[in-house]
């Protein structure tokens, strides 16, 4: 599994986001166990406890269900994972939509520019 980080933001926040894509992508299935924080934290090359803060994070967003005895495994709730794909994807237009306006495009403006790109591929 690679990682990637950057200066922008806290290694945290990147590890959820990074996880979270996983999730949503279907790397890691409904009910399946997840890594344990000290694997995934040598996997990605960070201290323990920046990846268990992260873990602890997908919990309170619901993507991930803890367990003392079988550690965490991603959430068997698909509405859940579907709002948290949809909310990413909404976010994604959000801020395309944000940078063609600092471009002084306007919104039907973008919708030419997705169906050009779509007759493209």
């Amino acid at each position: 599994m690679e990682w990637s980080f950057t200066d922008d933001r806290p290694i945290w926040q990147q590890i959820i986001d990074q996880l979270t894509l996983r999730i949503l992508k279907g790397e890691y299935p409904p009910g399946e166990r997840l890594p344990g924080v000290r694997e995934l934290a040598a996997q990605a090359g960070v201290n323990p406890n920046t990846m268990q803060r992260a873990m602890a994070q997908l919990e309170a967003d619901g993507l991930a269900v803890g367990s003392r005895t079988a550690g965490r495994t991603v959430t068997q709730d698909t509405a859940v994972i579907e709002a948290a794909a949809n909310a990413r994807a909404r976010k994604a237009v959000t801020a395309c939509l944000q940078v063609l306006a600092e471009l002084g495009y306007s919104a039907e403006d973008a919708l030419v520019f997705v169906k050009e790109e779509l007759h493209h591929e």
